[in-house]
């Protein structure tokens, strides 16, 4: 076998958390997979990852071994993604992370349009509350709100997006509709305890923090808009998650003059650059998102 070929099979032994989990990757067992990694070494003349049962540790031979390997597959890849985005026709993996909600409701219907027009792409889609290391984990593009954290990341703009207060017309008629956002002390709210540690505190950019409170809150976004919907308080949330029930008139805007800023970004690792298949996903999913969410016209 190829040293580019060795390189591609270690590239995922090292980033799983055993071999058994390795061998699920590669479609071989556990036993093949450690008699390969076992090759490689002593071609190598070094010991790559120490393995026991139940976790691999690369060594500091592996861990070099492992930068040098995901570096050159790389190369490799953004060359053949270049003499096939020559001939217009998108081809390889691309792997994309987006959080749960988002990913289900809006990024994998478009994968579903984008394999469609492109049969010569595969597509993984890998979910996280939390987002994942880009290089180590090998991902194309990432789907996140906000400024990424990293330096050695690109961040692309794929939708205007805002956090705005909404209630059922139900909720409104039986409590009011709040004036200013002082009012927000007078109602029931629902929070959200996922992003930070003061969940309770909704902050509008430069403007007054304001403190709410509630009898309901949870960690899934899915929930609290159901309570939403159901007529138990106002609540904090994306335009792009609640536009539809706008729409229905199933939902409210209230206060709409007072937003936070949560964009919708393509963050992706700086030495890729962009390649054809990444860029025209984007553009499709840009495109989806801005039919979904153009009917909330907030000032």
């Amino acid at each position: 076998m190829s040293s580019q070929s060795d390189m591609e099979f270690f590239a995922v032994v090292a980033q799983r958390n055993s071999l058994a989990e390795a061998a699920l990757e590669l479609g071989l067992t556990a036993s093949a997979v450690s008699r390969r990694l076992a090759r490689i070494e002593d071609r190598l003349g070094v010991r790559l990852i120490n393995r026991t049962t139940r976790r691999l540790r690369l060594t500091g031979e592996g861990d070099a071994y492992l930068s040098s390997s995901l570096d050159i597959i790389e190369r490799i890849a953004t060359v053949e993604e270049a003499m096939t985005s020559s001939r217009g026709d998108p081809q390889g993996l691309m792997r994309i992370n987006a959080t749960f909600q988002f990913g289900r409701e809006h990024v994998a219907p478009a994968i579903s349009a984008f394999s469609a027009l492109y049969p010569n792409v595969q597509v993984q889609l890998v979910l996280t509350d939390a987002p994942l290391n880009i290089v180590d984990e090998g991902i194309d593009l990432q789907i996140r709100f906000g400024e990424p954290t990293a330096t050695s990341q690109v961040m692309g703009l794929i939708l205007r997006n805002r956090r705005v207060l909404i209630a059922a017309p139900d909720y409104l008629r039986r409590h009011g509709r709040p004036k200013r956002l002082a009012d927000l002390a007078q109602h029931d709210c629902i929070v959200l305890r996922q992003e930070h540690s003061a969940y309770d505190v909704w902050r509008f950019g430069n403007e007054e923090n304001v403190r709410v409170a509630g009898r309901l809150s949870s960690n899934d976004g899915e929930i609290a808009v159901q309570w939403v919907l159901d007529g138990h308080g106002i609540m904090l949330r994306s335009e792009w998650d609640i536009a539809r029930h706008v729409r229905a008139g199933k939902l409210e805007v209230v206060l709409p003059r007072h937003f936070m800023r949560a964009d919708v970004m393509a963050v992706y690792p700086e030495r890729l650059n962009l390649s054809a298949k990444v860029r025209i996903f984007i553009d499709l999913l840009r495109e989806r998102l801005r039919d979904a969410t153009a009917s909330l016209q907030l000032p």
